[in-house]
């Protein structure tokens, strides 16, 4: 089993060796599995139940202090399934897997998604606060007004800078109460390929003080994820902007053109720069088992495992 797993993007972390060893940590989970959608999520369960990163119990606070997972999974006979606006799981990818292989749908969303987590044994009700989020959080004064209160709250917060708030604002009108650059956190992925079959996964808890139900690229398939028998790809980075071009698909639809996952990856990201002047990371593996990565931010961390 080959496995290529990601931390995401943005800025550079404060603490790049501990979020290494759990990214190599979350690699060797997923190689250690025998078929390639047990080895997405064994890798990203690994990732989400670690506060570094921006998943499950490290995730984003929304504009009511709300925490919301998503996820998405798709495997290369194009089985999908993905979930979103759930409060309290932390294992969204397992959610996502429920979709898929046990609804005649693709992608279901907010309290519907969580009862079906119930249904189907996936923990629900589970604390998604770090320390760290709580601190910022408690460091900010939140609206308590309706949707246009919080938007207007959240005009001078929200796509100023990285997509989790750790570059620097550069934006002289920008509210004081701004979380500064050290969430050190980013949407998570993996994909994985056993000789055979390909499968995808993302998992994220959102970006930093977007509106309340606001869902980003990371559900949405073609752009967070995507797996076709060509390859199979998961994204980080900008979400709007990522959906806005279906960067996964892309990817793939460079290695159905004829590149390796290494080029498309590369190819697809300067695309992305191009047309979005946004940042953004991506990895792939494809059905020759050549693994590629690229992004257009400081920093992207990646592991990989193979196993075979």
């Amino acid at each position: 089993m080959q496995v290529l797993v990601h931390g995401g993007t943005g800025s550079d972390p404060e603490e790049p060796e501990p979020r290494q060893n759990v990214l190599e940590q979350a690699a060797d989970a997923g190689a250690s599995e025998s078929d390639p959608v047990d080895a997405v999520e064994a890798a990203v369960a690994v990732l989400e139940s670690d506060p570094r990163f921006n998943a499950g119990v490290g995730s984003a606070v929304q504009s009511d202090g709300e925490i919301r997972t998503d996820a998405g999974l798709m495997t290369d006979d194009r089985s999908l399934g993905a979930a979103c606006s759930m409060p309290g799981v932390e294992h969204a990818l397992r959610v996502a897997r429920v979709v898929m292989e046990e609804t005649p749908h693709g992608f279901v969303s907010g309290d519907h998604a969580v009862s079906l987590a119930d249904a189907f044994g996936v923990e629900t009700g589970v604390d998604l606060w770090s320390d760290r989020t709580r601190e910022k959080w408690s460091d900010l004064e939140p609206p308590a007004g309706d949707s246009s209160a919080h938007l207007e709250w959240i005009r001078e917060r929200y796509g100023r800078s990285d997509p989790d708030g750790r570059d620097e604002d550069e934006n002289p009108n920008s509210d004081p109460e701004r979380p500064d650059n050290d969430l050190d956190h980013d949407t998570v992925g993996a994909v994985a390929f056993d000789g055979n079959s390909l499968a995808a996964a993302t998992s994220t808890g959102g970006r930093w003080l977007a509106l309340a139900g606001r869902v980003g690229d990371v559900p949405q398939v073609g752009s967070g994820f995507y797996c076709s028998p060509a390859a199979a790809v998961s994204a980080t980075g900008a979400g709007e902007d990522i959906a806005r071009v279906t960067l996964s698909r892309r990817v793939a639809r460079h290695v159905e053109r004829g590149c390796d996952a290494d080029e498309a990856t590369s190819l697809a990201i300067e695309e992305f720069g191009e047309l979005t002047g946004s940042k953004a990371g991506v990895i792939a593996i494809d059905s020759d088992g050549t693994l590629g990565s690229a992004y257009n931010s400081d920093a992207m961390q990646t592991a990989r495992a193979d196993r075979r």
